[in-house]
């Protein structure tokens, strides 16, 4: 297995069409193979960012290949030496009427090594703004997902996924190096929780954390937080690329940091099976 993973993140700004997204992955796919990168990491709904549920209808057919996903993959496999594309996700027709938050691994010859769907859905409430129900225009995933590399073992997740810590450890303990988390965090959120999280899922399974992100303004309206991270399996940021603007970063990763951290603090393995035990309170009763 090779020692070292040259990653190219992008920090998009996505719009409500296919065009300007392919565009622009397009231009971090050339930036990548011409930096000597071997992967390409992509944002969630790096393919599409629409709210209009019908526009999103329009654009997405469970009866053709994804565009998005097509341009992907030629893009990986016309560079010169080939580039292994992470796609983020992006919404594509779904079961049950409702879309998926769909992502893809694509490897140096244009195929698809694995497919995700975001599991856990944000359905949240924040405080002075209205509520954000993602289930009611999407549908859950149900399966995690590992993938062999020549890097080793990864796991894939999106966005809300990261705050469910069990999924990354089971991720780990099953032998992940490296772990993904593409996302399109919103302001308040990304300015409270955003690092923190991430470093944290670093920390508790000794894994490389690449999450790609949404930056500014978009064509329907939504502000995300950006500051894409890549983060060591000992918590350190390598690259944070701020919250300002799109752009392109470019990381070494030492992978064998992986098995040396995993050494020195082995909670993997440290883990112990336990029982709660519930000690009622004194009764107020006579």
């Amino acid at each position: 297995m090779p020692d070292n993973l040259r990653l190219c993140v992008a920090q998009m700004t996505s719009t409500t069409h296919h065009a300007g997204n392919i565009a622009f992955v397009t231009e971090a796919a050339r930036h990548a193979a011409q930096t000597g990168c071997h992967l390409l990491a992509l944002p969630e709904v790096a393919g599409l960012m629409n709210r209009n549920p019908q526009e999103v209808r329009d654009l997405v057919s469970s009866e053709q290949a994804d565009p998005f996903v097509t341009a992907c993959q030629a893009l990986a496999q016309e560079q010169e030496h080939g580039l292994w594309i992470e796609t983020g996700s992006t919404p594509i027709a779904g079961p049950d009427g409702r879309f998926l938050n769909h992502g893809n691994l694509i490897d140096d010859q244009g195929a698809i090594r694995a497919c995700y769907d975001k599991i856990h859905l944000f359905d949240v409430a924040l405080d002075g703004q209205a509520p954000i129900g993602e289930s009611k225009r999407y549908a859950p995933g149900g399966e995690a997902v590992l993938v062999d590399t020549p890097w080793g073992m990864w796991g894939l997740s999106i966005c809300y996924d990261l705050r469910f810590p069990h999924l990354y450890r089971d991720y780990a303990k099953a032998g992940a190096g490296v772990v993904f988390i593409p996302s399109a965090f919103t302001v308040p959120t990304g300015q409270a929780h955003w690092e923190v999280l991430l470093r944290a899922r670093a920390i508790e399974t000794g894994c490389f954390v690449i999450a790609a992100a949404q930056v500014g303004t978009h064509d329907d309206g939504r502000t995300t937080y950006g500051h894409s991270l890549v983060v060591d399996p000992w918590g350190r940021v390598l690259l944070d690329m701020g919250g300002q603007e799109a752009g392109f970063g470019v990381v070494d990763l030492d992978l064998g940091q992986v098995a040396r951290v995993r050494a020195q603090i082995p909670s993997l393995v440290n883990e112990r099976a336990y029982a709660i035990r519930h000690e009622k309170g004194p009764s107020s009763g006579p």
